[in-house]
C-alpha cells in the first residue's frame, strides 16, 4: 500500500454495543474502531444480526442482498444489511442460526459460528471492501485467520490480507466435535494441527494461524503464558508468543463522562465531587434503602466463580456489621443470584440485589457508590473499575491483569494511589483492603483526595488506540 493509503480494517466480533453486548468485548468492540477513525483508519465492524437486537437500531438500514455459504454439504443463505453510524457497521442475517434470544449457549455453536466466520470472509467480495487487516475477537472469529490462510488466499483479492487475533477472556474457548472441520470444509491436518483434549479449538486456530495476538492488558499477556492462567493453551502461547502483545482496553470517555451522562440524576466533575451524595440520595430512593448519608459499596458484574464470589460470600455479613450499604447488579451463577436475593430480605434497607442488567441503573450505581468491588479470580482487563474510577468510586480489587494495570493502592504518607488493591485470592485479603478504604472514608479530606486521583485516571481510548494503529503498522510493514 502507498503511504498516504488509508490502512483498511474490518474488525469482526461476536458482540458489539450498542447493538449486542453482555460483557466487556462488546463494549470494547464498540468503542475501539471509534478510537481508530481519529487516526485517519477506514474502520468497518461486522457481527451477526441476532434476534434479540432493538429493532429501533434497524430503523435506517440497508438491505444489501444476499449468497450462500457452504457448510460442509449444506447451504445456508448470509444475508448482509448495512448501517451508517459513527462506524459503518454490517450484519449478517441468518433466522436459523441468529434467530433465538440468546447469542450463545446452544447444542450447534459450533455450526453457527463457522458459518459467522465464512459469511464475513465471502462477504469482503460481496461488498466490495478487501481490508488490510481482519481484526478477529475471541473464539467465536477463531477460525477466520485459518480459513484465510488454508483456502481464501489463493484468491488474488484475500491474498494480502493479514490478521490480528485478540483474545478477550481465554478461559471460554470454543472447543467443539471433530466433525466441526468438515462444517469449515478443512482437512484433517488442520484438525491435528488445533484438536485440544480431541475437539477442535476454535482459539487455538486463531492464535496458530492469526498474524499477530493481542490481549487486552500487559499483565494478562505475561499471565496467559502460566500453567494457572492459561487454560491448557499456555504452551501454545508460549510458543507464539513473539506474536503476542498487550495493550490496556480502554473506555469511552465521551459516553461515560459524569459531567454530560444523562442517564445520571445530578451532573458532576472532578471540582464538584460532593454532587455523587446527590445521586446516593436519589439511588436510595429508587433502590428502597435507607435514605441517608452512608457509605455504599456496589458490585456490578457477572455472578461467577471467576469474579471473585466465592471469597465475598463468606464477608459478606462481616461487612454489613460496619455502618454501610451494599448494592448489587448482574446475573449469574444461580447460588450467587439466591444469596444475593436473601440478603437483601435479611438486611432490608441496607441491601438492594438487582439480579437483572440495566445500563441505566448501572451507570447510577457507579455516580452514587463510594466503593465499587471487584475482587476477581483472574481478570483480563476488566471495564468495571475504570468506569468506577471515571464516576469517581474507588475500586477495592485483587491484583491480577487489568486490575493490577490500572487500580494502584492509595498511600496516605503521599496521597498517591486511585484505590486498593490486595494480592492472595483469599476472603482475609479482600477483608483487609475494605478495611483499608474503610478507614480512610471517615478523614474527608483524605478520601476526597483518592477520589479526585480516580477521576483523574485516564483509561480512555487515546493511548491504547495509539498502540494499535502502531501494531496495525507494522502487521503491515
Amino acid at each position: 500500500m502507498n503511504k498516504n493509503d488509508k490502512i483498511k480494517i474490518l474488525v469482526v466480533a461476536s458482540e458489539v454495543a450498542p447493538f449486542a453486548k453482555t460483557g466487556g468485548l462488546g463494549d470494547v468492540v464498540g468503542s475501539l474502531p471509534k478510537e481508530l477513525r481519529k487516526h485517519n483508519i477506514d474502520v468497518r465492524v461486522v457481527l451477526p444480526k441476532y434476534k434479540s437486537i432493538k429493532e429501533s437500531f434497524f430503523n435506517d438500514i440497508e438491505y444489501l442482498g444476499d449468497f450462500n455459504v457452504a457448510l460442509g454439504w449444506r447451504n445456508q443463505k448470509a444475508g448482509v444489511l448495512k448501517k451508517e453510524t459513527e462506524v459503518t457497521t454490517y450484519f449478517i442475517e441468518n433466522d436459523y442460526y441468529f434467530g433465538e434470544d440468546s447469542y450463545y449457549g446452544y447444542e450447534n455453536d459450533n455450526e453457527r459460528f463457522s458459518f459467522f466466520c465464512k459469511a464475513v470472509l465471502n462477504m469482503l467480495q460481496f461488498i466490495d471492501f478487501y481490508p488490510d487487516i481482519v481484526h478477529c475477537n475471541d473464539w467465536q472469529t477463531g477460525p477466520i485467520p485459518m480459513l484465510l490462510n488454508r483456502v481464501y488466499k489463493k484468491f488474488t483479492a484475500y491474498k494480502d490480507i493479514k490478521t490480528l487475533y485478540t483474545i478477550h477472556n481465554l478461559q471460554y474457548q470454543g472447543s467443539f466435535n471433530r466433525e466441526t472441520i468438515e462444517l469449515l470444509d478443512l482437512h484433517d491436518e488442520c484438525f491435528d494441527e488445533c484438536e485440544f483434549y480431541g475437539q477442535l479449538n476454535f482459539m487455538k486456530a486463531g492464535i496458530l494461524y492469526c498474524d499477530k495476538i493481542s490481549t487486552v492488558s500487559k499483565t494478562y499477556a505475561e499471565e496467559i503464558k502460566t500453567l494457572a492462567y492459561g487454560y491448557g493453551l499456555d504452551g501454545v502461547l508460549k510458543e507464539n508468543e513473539r506474536k503476542l502483545i498487550g495493550i490496556l482496553n480502554g473506555i469511552d470517555f465521551d459516553v461515560n463522562n459524569p459531567k454530560t451522562d444523562s442517564r445520571l440524576v445530578v451532573n458532576y466533575d472532578i471540582s464538584s465531587v460532593d454532587k455523587k451524595r446527590e445521586n446516593k440520595l436519589a439511588l436510595q430512593k429508587q433502590l428502597g434503602l435507607e435514605e441517608r448519608d452512608i457509605l455504599m459499596i456496589s458490585i456490578i458484574s457477572r455472578l461467577a466463580d471467576q469474579k471473585g464470589f466465592d471469597i465475598i460470600l463468606p464477608i459478606a455479613e462481616d461487612i454489613l456489621g460496619s455502618e454501610v450499604q451494599l448494592v448489587i447488579l448482574g446475573t449469574g451463577e444461580k447460588k450467587y443470584e439466591d444469596f444475593f436475593r436473601e440478603l437483601q430480605w435479611k438486611y432490608s434497607g441496607r441491601v438492594s440485589s438487582n439480579i437483572t442488567f440495566d445500563d441505566t441503573l448501572a451507570q447510577r450505581i457507579y455516580a452514587s457508590s463510594d466503593i465499587f468491588l471487584m475482587p476477581s479470580i483472574f481478570e483480563p482487563c476488566g471495564l468495571g473499575q475504570m468506569f468506577s474510577l471515571r464516576y469517581g468510586t474507588i475500586p477495592v480489587v485483587r491484583k491480577t491483569g487489568g486490575l493490577k494495570d490500572t487500580v494502584k493502592h492509595f498511600d496516605e504518607k503521599n496521597g498517591e494511589g486511585n484505590g486498593f488493591v490486595f494480592e492472595h485470592i483469599s476472603s482475609e485479603g479482600l477483608s483487609w483492603a475494605l478495611n483499608e478504604a474503610l478507614g480512610l472514608y471517615n478523614n474527608k479530606q483524605l478520601w476526597r483526595k483518592i477520589v479526585i486521583n480516580a477521576m483523574d485516571s485516564d483509561n480512555s481510548w487515546d493511548s491504547s488506540g495509539n498502540l494499535y494503529v502502531e501494531l496495525y503498522k507494522e502487521i503491515l510493514s
